[in-house]
C-alpha cells in the first residue's frame, strides 16, 4: 500500500511549499530481522523540512524500526534512505548529525546538567570557548536556566527530559528524532510537555520526527501523522484529515473513538453507500473503500458527531432507536452507552456537560448519524 496520499490531500506545514524537495526520503525501504518476516514493508515516505511528523501505531507495527533506520542504528534490508537528496543508508549514526531523545533520557548521572548538554559539542570537538554559550542557549530554550551545575538525580522527570532535549538541540541539528520521549511521565506532566514541545518546534523550525503509540499525543503535537500497522503506512495526512476522514477501517479504529454499526450494502456508487442492518433498518454514508452491493461493511462515526434526540424526530433519515445502557462521567463530558440491538456493538455518544440533564440507563433515545459524517468501510 502506498505511504503517500494524493498530493491534494496533504497540506504543508506553515511556511513550507508542498512541492519543496523533502528533507528525508525513504524509497522502497524494507526491514527483516529473520529473513522471512518483514517488519517494514516497501516504505516510501517523504519527510518535509521543518515539519513535526509523528510515526504512530501499535507495538510491532514498524514505527520504531523506521526511526532506528533513519537514525542509523538499524540498516534497511532493501531500499534507500536519502537526506537532502544524498543517500545515507550506509552512513554511520555519528556522521548523520541528528539529535536523539529517548524515553529513558540516557543522561550521564556522574555529569552535571551543563556537562550532559555539552557532550555532543565535545564529541564534535567544538572549542571550549564556544561551548558555554551554546549550552546556555540550549538550556534557555527548554527553560532550565541556572541549573547547569545540578546533577540529573537532583531533577524531576520532566526536567530530566528537558535536559535530554537540550542535549539534542545544542549542536543545531537539522533533524531531531524522538522515541516515546514522554512515555515515562505522569499524565499531567506529559500533557504539559506536549504543549512545550510543540511550541519549541514552532519557534525553532527544526524538523521533528516523533514516535508514539499514543493517539492523543500524535493529534496534539503533529503537523502530519503516519499511521503504521503490520509494517505498512496505512495513512499519511495532516491531523485534521487523519481524525475526520480516515482512509480505512484500521485508521478509523486506531485514531480516536468510533461508534460502529454493521450491515450489508444494498446500493452504492463512488461517493455514497446505503446499507441495511440485520433488523432491516437503513443507513447511508460515504463509500470510503468502494464497497459493492451485497458487501459486508461497517459504518463508523465519531461519538461527538452523533446527534441525540430524546423523542423520535419527524425526519427519520439515518436515525436509529436505541436504549441507554450506561452513563459515564469523564470530567469534561459525558459518554452514553447505547444498545442498538442484537448483533451490534454498543454505540458511544459524547455529550457536553452543559447540555442539560442527560438520559438515564433504561431510557429510549434516537441517535442521528449525519450522512456526511458517517463513513462506510469494507471488511
Amino acid at each position: 500500500m502506498a505511504a503517500q496520499p494524493e498530493p491534494s490531500a496533504v497540506s504543508a506545514p506553515a511556511g513550507l511549499a508542498a512541492s519543496a524537495e523533502p528533507l528525508v526520503r525513504f524509497s522502497g525501504v524494507q526491514k527483516t530481522y529473520d529473513g522471512s518476516h518483514l517488519v517494514v514493508r516497501q516504505l516510501d515516505l517523504d519527510i518535509r523540512r521543518g515539519e513535526f511528523l509523528t510515526l504512530l501505531g501499535p507495538s510491532g507495527s514498524g514505527k520504531t524500526t523506521t526511526l532506528m533506520m533513519l537514525a542509523g542504528f538499524e540498516s534497511p534490508t532493501a531500499g534507500e534512505i536519502a537526506l537532502d537528496g544524498k543517500p545515507i543508508t550506509r552512513t554511520p549514526p555519528h556522521k548523520r548529525h541528528f539529535g536523539m531523545v529517548f524515553q529513558n533520557y540516557a543522561l550521564f548521572p556522574h555529569l552535571t546538567v551543563g556537562q550532559n548538554v555539552a557532550y555532543p559539542l565535545t564529541v564534535r570537538k567544538v572549542a571550549a570557548s564556544e561551548q558555554a554559550g551554546r549550552v546556555a542557549k540550549a538550556l534557555g530554550m527548554v527553560r532550565l536556566q541556572g541549573m547547569a551545575d545540578r546533577h540529573p538525580a537532583q531533577l524531576s522527570g520532566g526536567q530530566q527530559q528537558r535536559v535530554a532535549l537540550a542535549r539534542a538541540l545544542v549542536f543545531e541539528p537539522q533533524l531531531v528524532l524522538m522515541d516515546e520521549p514522554l512515555g515515562a511521565l505522569d499524565k499531567q506532566l506529559r500533557e504539559h510537555m506536549q504543549i512545550e514541545l510543540k511550541e519549541l518546534h514552532r519557534q525553532l523550525g527544526v524538523t521533528f520526527v516523533y514516535v508514539t503509540h499514543d493517539q492523543g499525543e500524535a493529534l496534539t503535537m503533529s503537523d502530519r501523522v503516519a499511521v503504521f500497522n503490520d509494517g505498512v503506512v496505512q495513512m499519511l495526512a495532516p491531523v485534521g484529515q487523519m481524525y475526520e476522514a480516515p482512509s480505512n477501517r484500521f485508521v478509523a479504529g486506531f485514531i480516536g473513538d468510533s461508534t460502529i454499526v454493521k450491515g450489508t450494502v444494498r446500493a452504492a456508487d463512488d461517493q455514497r453507500c446505503g446499507i441495511v442492518l440485520p433488523d432491516g433498518r437503513v443507513l447511508t454514508g460515504i463509500n470510503v473503500n468502494g464497497a459493492a452491493v451485497n458487501a459486508q461493511v461497517e459504518a463508523c462515526i465519531r461519538p461527538e458527531r452523533i446527534v441525540l434526540h430524546r423523542d423520535a424526530p419527524a425526519e427519520r433519515g439515518n436515525v436509529l432507536q436505541a436504549r441507554v445502557s450506561g452513563v459515564i462521567y469523564f470530567g469534561d463530558h459525558l459518554r452514553l452507552l447505547c444498545a442498538l440491538g442484537e448483533g451490534q456493538a454498543e454505540a458511544t455518544v459524547k455529550l457536553p456537560l452543559a447540555g442539560g440533564a442527560p438520559p438515564q440507563s433504561g431510557d429510549t433515545v434516537w441517535l442521528e448519524l449525519p450522512h456526511e459524517l458517517t463513513r462506510i468501510y469494507t471488511l
